[in-house]
């Protein structure tokens, strides 16, 4: 029954890995877009020669979007991070309970949370910039 249970848990660590992996690259490929889009749609309605009408709309509709994918990322992100924190210190005390603790080391479950919060200080960062350089080209420009 433990092995079942053992599997169990490890496959639940492989899913949440694999569910975090794509808020990750979402946000990451989401974000560097939507700057490189609102880059140009900044420049083009800061010029006297923009004709276009659409874009003074899709500019903030992007913003607005850039927000909303980063936070829902953040927030998916913080509940991986929940759910393997729980997942590991099950794990522990079955190893424990089973005598095979020492050759699992408690100190991972900090260096995964270490990572969650790194991944989403780069998320957070690239939002950031997503905003405020195309704000700036549009303001400067």
């Amino acid at each position: 029954m433990i092995e079942h249970v053992h599997e169990h848990v490890v496959s639940e660590l492989q899913q949440s890995a694999r569910t975090d992996t794509v808020f990750v690259v979402t946000a990451v490929a989401f974000n560097l877009i939507v700057l490189g889009i609102n880059w140009n749609v900044a420049s083009s309605v800061s010029s006297p020669y923009s004709r276009s009408f659409a874009a003074p709309f899709i500019f903030p509709i992007l913003l607005a979007a850039t927000v909303a994918v980063s936070v829902f990322c953040v927030k998916a992100l913080r509940a991986g991070k929940k759910t393997r924190s729980i997942l590991l210190q099950g794990l522990i005390a079955m190893y424990q309970d089973n005598n095979v603790a020492k050759y699992y080391d408690p100190a991972l479950v900090d260096v995964y949370s270490a990572r969650y919060d790194l991944v989403t200080y780069v998320i957070a960062a690239l939002a950031l910039v997503a905003l405020v350089v195309p704000s700036i080209v549009r303001i400067l420009g």
